[in-house]
């Protein structure tokens, strides 16, 4: 790569001031917007018209690279574009459709020849608990995907307006905000281990150290690649994002086995004043013990100042993972106090002090909103007050206070607003989702029917399922990021994207776009035709 243009390219991407908080959370208001359109299109769209993939991305994928692109100025009004044929689908009553009863699973069919009861009946192995899915969370987690892997392209062009762009120092950004919501996230999926096996926290720390461990060694070694790729192929880097040989997968492998070592405090500690504690801890460091001065000013003359702001910011990473992690206690299980009253051996409504029978059972929504409603409030209120106060402003490149209340106040708000907004619009909320929590295929299927297409209409024609394209890129998210980054990195090293004109960048973005879901919708449909011929067997 060219020395002038590499040096240009980093100079395009640096000392940048953000945008605003309200700013961003317009531009991520488009996500809501696009998919009440969907939502209101599918439940009045004939059973005989589905919505095929083609127009699955438009409505629900091109909005999103619309937002942060071309109406980045003014995405209020891509909101009323959204809205407005929403409304008048709205006006029609919406379709007559049924509610099926969930099929049998395979492992509980009788086969031919087989008797359906036994005199003598086999001792059967114990089930494993299984978390009733939400769809709402479901669609949260594809759309932060989704914003992630759009970004980390449209960055590269023009059309990508400056002020979204990762802050230099200080300052608010959707890039910024994107990296923090993918470490909430994550966090929220590590909560399963803790709902389904009540032992797990207090199992020995070693042995859970070291299988986390293990199942981290190829984030961590993805890491380690693209450090020698980045730096082999002279790719145009900013060092102050994570340091000089540090990145983000290295942060992503991390955050997993250091909150391992916190299980015996979790144990005893609500995990949410964990969070804040560990949060509150790091902003002292950084205020009153040269913390901060260390990242901003101190050279890079050996491994450790080479990637202060990587091991700076890891622990308020880790603060984000925490709060994500009690965010998935709320979420996931049925009852937003299932893990509370697991860990204090309370019983459960039924009497029960085993709560794994329960925790596929019936959601409680309502309850749910209202505890991501409190939370909410709690953190924009926390993010505020430094504000008030004349405190630091929020900055990614540390992780510091504001940036951990910011990242937890969005998520939490917009998880909060999915789950909203079938409840509050449609007749069939996410809360009543047609899932069988022991189906394996969870839409009812005539006899021998291997049509794996029909079967995704099917699903997706039933109301309070998600989008399959969204379940697709949910499924299948790591996978994604990681080809989107060798992507992105190929665009770059073959287009000189900095000089690209607006609409020779919107047309390799929409190919770019349409690529990565349509890859994901091919390996759901390799994942469905599977679960199709599993079914029959």
């Amino acid at each position: 790569m060219d020395d002038n243009y590499k040096k240009a390219k980093e100079a395009f991407v640096s000392d940048t001031t953000g945008s605003s908080i309200f700013h961003i959370n317009m531009i991520s208001l488009v996500a809501l917007c696009s998919i009440t359109l969907h939502s209101a299109l599918i439940s009045r769209l004939p059973a005989s018209r589905p919505i095929h993939f083609p127009t699955a991305w438009a409505i629900l994928v091109l909005p999103l690279l619309l937002s942060m692109t071309l109406f980045a100025a003014n995405p209020i009004l891509l909101c009323l574009l959204l809205l407005f044929p929403t409304g008048l689908l709205l006006l029609i009553p919406r379709r007559e459709s049924y509610n099926p009863l969930p099929i049998q699973s395979p492992m509980t069919t009788p086969t031919s020849g087989q008797q359906p009861f036994s005199s003598s009946p086999m001792p059967q192995p114990t089930p494993q608990p299984q978390i009733a899915p939400l769809p709402a969370l479901t669609i949260y987690r594809a759309h932060m995907l989704l914003m992630t892997i759009l970004a980390i392209l449209a960055v590269d062009f023009p059309v990508f307006p400056r002020e979204l762009a990762k802050c230099e120092t200080f300052g608010v950004s959707l890039m910024d905000l994107g990296v923090g919501s993918f470490v909430f996230s994550q966090g929220i999926v590590s909560s399963i281990p803790l709902l389904k096996d009540p032992t797990y926290l207090t199992s020995p720390l070693w042995p859970k150290l070291i299988s986390v461990t293990k199942k981290n060694l190829p984030i961590i070694f993805l890491g380690l690649i693209r450090v020698l790729l980045v730096k082999g192929t002279e790719y145009p880097e900013h060092e102050s994002e994570y340091g000089t040989h540090w990145n983000f997968f290295i942060t992503l492998a991390l955050l997993p086995i250091l909150q391992t070592v916190l299980h015996p405090i979790i144990l005893r500690v609500p995990i949410s004043l964990v969070g804040v504690l560990l949060a509150i801890s790091h902003q002292t460091a950084l205020s009153f013990f040269g913390l901060e001065s260390f990242v901003l000013h101190a050279p890079r003359t050996d491994l450790i100042s080479a990637n202060k702001e990587g091991l700076v910011s890891l622990t308020g990473y880790l603060s984000i993972h925490l709060l994500g992690l009690s965010a998935g206690t709320l979420i996931l299980p049925p009852s937003p106090n299932f893990f509370r009253r697991r860990l204090k051996g309370v019983p459960d409504s039924q009497g029960n002090t085993d709560t794994r029978e329960t925790l596929s059972g019936p959601r409680q929504n309502d309850k749910t909103a209202t505890e991501l409603c409190s939370y909410s409030v709690v953190w924009w209120v926390l993010l505020g007050i430094p504000k008030l106060l004349g405190g630091s402003d929020v900055s990614r490149r540390m992780a510091n206070l504001p940036y951990v209340f910011w990242v937890a106040a969005f998520n939490t708000s917009f998880i909060l607003g999915y789950l909203l907004l079938d409840l509050a619009l449609f007749p069939s909320p996410l809360s009543r989702s047609l899932y069988s929590s022991t189906s394996k295929l969870k839409v009812p299927l005539p006899a021998n029917d291997h049509n794996t297409e029909r079967s995704i209409q099917q699903y997706q024609q039933q109301p309070g399922n998600p989008p399959v394209l969204l379940e697709a890129i949910n499924k299948n998210g790591l996978a994604l990021f990681l080809l989107a980054n060798v992507a992105t990195g190929l665009i770059n090293l073959t287009i000189p994207t900095m000089y690209t004109s607006d609409f020779w960048a919107m047309v390799v973005l929409c190919t770019y776009t349409f690529g990565m879901c349509l890859v994901a919708w091919a390996m759901k449909s390799r994942s469905w035709s599977r679960r199709l011929l599993s079914n029959q067997k």
